[in-house]
């Protein structure tokens, strides 16, 4: 690990936020019956299959569970490297009105987010649409919050904020990674 990153979530803190996060929809959502959870490819996804498992473990039902792909939806196409397209898969029924949750790791700008709304426009019109990170670390661009949050982490413009999650990365955890000394 790199010498100037501080593991600020573990595997079992990441589980317990999971949880309650998941716990927080169901309240909100009184039930599960008209969930659809989407996740923001990468770790986005991962993260929504484990609170539609855990959803499932409190209500005992399945919640259906896609992936929003929104890379062409970006506003930085042009100044970034081009990067694969992800699939986008939607569960069978579509997202009409349905409280679709879009699921990510981490929120900064709001950029991203503002760029799954807009693919989310070209899929369907939810009833209600929601958002849960497992981080939240400010330095919004644009007037977004999340209704659900596992952990806020106030950092400097020049940190790095990395989540981990098994599924992809091999082991469970955020951390943040200074600037050089």
């Amino acid at each position: 690990m790199d010498s100037r990153a501080h593991v600020v979530l573990d595997d079992a803190d990441i589980g317990r936020a999971i949880r309650r996060i998941a716990h927080e929809i169901v309240e909100r959502a009184r039930g599960s019956e008209s969930l659809i959870l989407l996740g923001i490819p990468t770790r986005g996804v991962a993260l929504a299959h484990r609170i539609a498992d855990a959803v499932a473990a409190i209500e005992g039902t399945e919640v259906p569970v896609g992936s929003l792909d929104i890379t062409l939806y970006r506003d930085d196409l042009r100044m970034r490297p081009a990067r694969a397209l992800e699939p986008t898969t939607i569960p069978a029924g579509g997202v009409d009105d349905k409280v679709v949750v879009l699921v990510d790791d981490v929120l900064f700008s709001g950029r991203t987010i503002r760029a799954a709304l807009d693919a989310l426009n070209d899929v369907g019109r939810p009833s209600a649409v929601q958002l849960a990170v497992l981080v939240d670390r400010g330095h919004r661009q644009l007037p977004i919050r999340p209704d659900y949050v596992g952990k806020n982490l106030p950092t400097s413009l020049t940190e790095q904020v990395r989540v981990e999650v098994a599924e992809v990365d091999g082991a469970d955890q955020v951390t943040i990674l200074g600037e050089p000394q």
